[in-house]
């Protein structure tokens, strides 16, 4: 449970959290379920505006507690319908999120952390650093003025934005739980999924949590020496252990991860790493999701043709491997994997 009490910002609540603190003022149980309806379910952060709160209860929550919005200092629309936004957090930090629109669904990619430690070489948060962990409230606000802005309701929330999810577990396990609250975002366990490099004792306390929240794991490379030159953060975590672990979650739970994979030219395409790959991935119950490498300003990591990437799924294919090509979205607004920053465009771009 998220119960931050010394940052005196309600967002640092989770629905635990928000139940504890209306207990603590002598409310009823279902005042809770108010208070989370309002803030997420119609996204209003003024105290005063929850009119069928008491009066004196608006006023104890608001001599307590901080509530600010994140504010959308600068909306991309990619030319696919994809929108990119830049929201300032209460502290002035900035995070990104990608609002991916579909013809029956409406996916948002959100951001856990504040920069990212990391370090992956072909990717572009981790160049400005980490800044911090996000709050609860912060990743729930960024899915749900993502769809207020799209004027739909959210069906797919994926922890794929800045940051590594699980080096924020209790926040990031919160905030999926307010998402998937009836009273929150409502939804569903299976549409709300955590993205990791691989972050083994996340991925370990995950798999036994009650909810079925889907995993994703960056994989990138299963030949040792090519994963850590390219994702020196998860050095610590050898691949052979991963995979044990990934196993052990699988049988846990019974749900199939899904070993995200950016194809980068000369790199991980090689016979040799494909041969890897498939070691890796065969023989358990696993997918394996192709991304064709995105363009990051200073990595000299290089895109594939299309038929490589082909070539690769099929070779996954032929062997046994659950396999997909992923089809890129926001390209041009760099709002696609690995391309989101912190910063702002100059005027007039």
């Amino acid at each position: 449970m998220v119960n931050d009490r010394a940052h005196a910002d309600f967002a640092s609540l989770d629905a635990d959290g928000i139940a504890r603190a209306l207990g603590e003022l002598g409310q009823p149980g279902y005042r809770a379920k108010q208070v989370l309806s309002w803030l997420y379910g119609r996204v209003v952060a003024d105290f005063d505006a929850m009119t069928d709160l008491p009066a004196r209860l608006r006023t104890d929550l608001a001599e307590a507690w901080s509530l600010q919005l994140p504010e959308a200092v600068d909306v991309q629309r990619s030319a696919d319908g994809t929108r990119k936004y830049l929201w300032r957090l209460a502290d002035g930090a900035m995070v990104e999120s990608v609002g991916i629109p579909t013809d029956d669904r409406l996916t948002v990619c959100f951001s856990t952390q504040a920069g990212c430690a990391m370090g992956c070489t072909f990717c572009a948060t981790g160049r400005g650093g980490f800044v911090r962990d996000l709050l609860p409230g912060e990743l729930v606000w960024q899915v749900a003025l993502v769809g207020r802005d799209f004027g739909a309701r959210v069906s797919n929330a994926v922890a794929m934005g800045q940051g590594e999810p699980l080096n924020n577990f209790e926040a990031v396990l919160g905030g999926l739980r307010l998402m998937n609250h009836p009273e929150g975002l409502g939804i569903g366990a299976r549409h709300l999924t955590i993205s990791t490099c691989g972050v083994i004792p996340g991925i370990q306390r995950l798999s036994r949590e009650e909810e079925q929240f889907t995993l994703a794991v960056s994989l990138h490379s299963a030949v040792q020496e090519t994963r850590d030159r390219i994702m020196p953060g998860v050095r610590r975590w050898p691949l052979a252990r991963l995979r044990e672990v990934l196993i052990d979650y699988t049988d846990f739970t019974g749900r199939r991860p899904t070993l995200e994979y950016a194809v980068i030219q000369g790199t991980n395409d090689t016979p040799a790493e494909v041969d890897a790959l498939v070691k890796f991935a065969r023989g358990w119950m696993s997918h394996v999701n192709l991304i064709p490498i995105n363009p990051v300003a200073g990595s000299t990591a290089t895109r594939p043709g299309h038929a490589q990437v082909l070539a690769v799924a099929s070779a996954l294919k032929d062997a046994g491997v659950e396999t997909s090509v992923r089809t890129e979205r926001g390209t041009d607004i760099d709002a696609a994997c690995g391309q989101l920053t912190q910063k702002h465009r100059p005027p007039g771009v």
